[in-house]
């Protein structure tokens, strides 16, 4: 069961959110919903999404980047998992009806960035990719998913791999997806949290 929904102005004040383009996104009711949406659970024990956001939003605070870059990552943050409410989970999975595409659809509203469009929808990828590869034993499957996320990433492979890293970084989150990404994927430059 939730507990209750903060107000709209203690949800801006929790979040210390920085822009007009990152207060506009509270506006919606759907995507203030999300925000509220969540119960402790494995990988969130901090339960409401917007507890995790800002978990997120404080690991962004710790990179050593540009402010161009961080504030992309703010607005992938702020979005990324504010739609699981949303999500079918029923098997076989209807990935079309994943929380990172409705996400994504959401933001497409407020930015035409697609570096931003394509982190949020495929946020979880490198985890999925994985789980494919170490817990679901298929090697090949999991392969073929990391390399359609890395062309999909291009150029923008570097700012994915810097917010899965503050997302995994996050909860009791499994570090080990993370530890996998730094040591196979080429074409990264590991970054370190500064606390």
């Amino acid at each position: 069961m939730n507990r209750p929904a903060r107000d709209r102005l203690d949800m801006e004040a929790y979040l210390k959110l920085e822009t007009e383009a990152e207060r506009r996104l509270l506006t919606d009711p759907t995507f203030y919903e999300g925000l509220n949406w969540g119960v402790p659970r494995f990988g969130h024990p901090e339960g409401e999404v917007y507890k995790h956001v800002r978990e997120v939003l404080d690991n962004i605070g710790r990179l050593a980047t540009t402010e161009i870059i961080r504030r992309r990552l703010r607005l992938i943050a702020l979005a990324h998992d504010t739609f699981k409410y949303l999500e079918d989970k029923r098997f076989p999975r209807d990935w079309s009806k994943h929380h990172g595409v409705y996400a994504r659809r959401f933001l497409e509203q407020h930015t035409d960035d697609q570096a931003i469009l394509d982190i949020t929808e495929l946020h979880d990828e490198a985890y999925y990719a994985w789980r494919l590869q170490f817990l679901y034993h298929e090697p090949r499957a999991g392969e073929d998913r990391l390399q359609h996320l890395l062309d999909v990433m291009g150029d923008n492979l570097q700012i994915y791999y810097l917010f899965f890293k503050c997302d995994t970084q996050t909860g009791d989150k499994n570090q080990a997806p993370l530890k996998w990404f730094e040591s196979t994927v080429k074409g990264i430059e590991v970054a370190a949290l500064e606390y």
